[in-house]
């Protein structure tokens, strides 16, 4: 047995203001993914993966079922019989590794099931981010559902506001010298306890302010830029962006990355930004010269994830 595949994700803009109703622009990213399956000799990662299912199949039979019902018997006899969900997608990264193992159970689980061939009228892609928001917060504590909305759907998806959201189309990449790309910081960082630093923030009047005035207001003009296709304001902004991050959301920056962030804003070779929650995992570079960031981060891979 083997499932469809579900992709990763990448939040390009939005991390942490789409908690406060900031624009957000999400990309599936088909260099990782997982699928559900059964194998007669299962390696180790598939017992633990399987493991974890048999906790996750009670949590999901206790979801109110007015949001959602799911063939629970068949899920339960499946995990008996040792499915587990393989995947290539990095745990702890901020690409969307539950996200891809919600879709996949939605998919193959849920009765009366919203599909991506319908009409995906607003109304819908609210519902699919409620059941998904629910099925996703056995993993993080609390989910937005749109890691798994756009691993489920595959497509880019523009959040406008909390209940306002569509899937979009971003404009096609060109083989120009500016990319986006990712940085493994080579540590697994943890969804749960970012949040609850952000969440302690968020009791601050001046926190709040910053977030209002300076966060959301440059991360809703990343999202109009990219999406326009106007890059010269899009890496003002987001220069903007990466400045306000540095200073505001430190203890989300893995510490040996403080001065490499500092450098990418002084030499204007790269900016830097969070990927997800930060902590660790990925981090998220725009350049205008792809080659000169390379130079400059040298003893780092970079992934490209979208070119200019």
């Amino acid at each position: 047995m083997k499932g469809p595949l579900f992709y990763s994700k990448i939040l390009l803009f939005g991390e942490y203001g789409i908690i406060k109703d900031s624009k957000g622009l999400s990309i599936p990213y088909n260099f990782y993914n997982g699928a559900l399956k059964k194998s007669e000799n299962p390696s180790e990662t598939a017992i633990k993966s399987n493991e974890s299912l048999k906790k996750y199949v009670d949590y999901l039979a206790a979801i109110n079922p007015e949001l959602v019902v799911f063939d629970i018997e068949t899920l339960k006899s499946d995990v008996a019989d040792g499915m587990y969900f393989d995947s290539s997608i990095p745990q702890g990264y901020g690409v969307g590794s539950s996200g891809a193992l919600v879709a996949a159970i939605y998919d193959k689980y849920a009765k009366n099931k919203i599909t991506v061939l319908e009409n995906l009228t607003r109304e819908k892609l609210l519902e699919l981010k409620a059941i998904f928001s629910e099925m996703e917060s056995f993993f993080h504590g609390k989910s937005s559902g749109l890691d798994p909305l756009n691993s489920y759907l595959s497509i880019p998806i523009l959040i406008n506001s909390k209940d306002n959201i569509e899937a979009t189309g971003i404009p096609a990449q060109q083989n120009g010298k500016g990319a986006v790309f990712l940085i493994d910081s080579g540590i697994v960082g943890e969804t749960a306890p970012m949040v609850s630093i952000f969440m302690e923030n968020m009791k601050q009047e001046g926190f709040r302010n910053m977030l209002k005035d300076k966060f959301i207001k440059h991360t809703d003009a990343c999202v109009e830029d990219f999406l326009s296709g106007n890059i010269k304001s899009l890496f003002s902004n987001t220069k903007q962006l990466s400045k306000v991050v540095l200073s505001h959301f430190k203890p989300m920056i893995p510490k040996q990355f403080h001065e490499l962030w500092k450098k990418g804003l002084e030499t204007n070779e790269y900016y830097l930004k969070l990927c997800g929650s930060g902590g660790g995992g990925y981090i998220l570079g725009f350049t205008e010269d792809i080659e000169k960031a390379k130079q400059s981060l040298s003893n780092y891979k970079l992934e490209v994830v979208y070119n200019f």
